[in-house]
């Protein structure tokens, strides 16, 4: 089963969230916790759902008001969100890296300095001899 499958009837999530049903309706009618509606209009639950209760009851419990809990649950969403989209977009980022034909590829030079290759070349390694001789003092 997913979390976010809607299953649970009020009864069933208030006990799972360890509160009241009417402490659900209410969290509803202010937009702390939305459950799903029935065609009948009655409302289901999901394992999210009741994880946000808990956490909505812990939040109470340290004293935070109601209005504050919603600032901070929108918070938590806001940031979830933006997670979300930044994995998205490094992973484009890296696909349109991979992918693009003209990538840059860089080499080091036998001086140290960086060169800029095409893809799909390879350095030419010198067959030069270096003869050491110290310098005559």
């Amino acid at each position: 089963m997913d979390e976010n499958t809607r299953v649970f009837v009020i009864s069933t999530a208030a006990e799972l969230a360890g509160m009241h049903p009417q402490t659900l309706r209410q969290y509803d009618r202010l937009g702390l916790v939305s459950p799903d509606r029935t065609p009948g209009r009655s409302r289901r639950y999901s394992m999210r759902d009741v994880a946000r209760l808990r956490e909505i009851a812990d939040l109470g419990a340290e004293g935070v008001s109601l209005e504050g809990i919603r600032r901070i649950l929108a918070l938590e969403d806001t940031v979830r969100s933006l997670q979300s989209r930044v994995g998205d977009l490094e992973a484009a980022l890296a696909d349109e890296l991979l992918n693009r034909p003209g990538r840059r590829v860089f080499a080091a030079g036998s001086a140290g300095e960086v060169i800029s290759m095409r893809a799909g070349t390879r350095t030419r390694r010198s067959n030069q001899i270096v003869i050491w001789r110290p310098l005559d003092k």
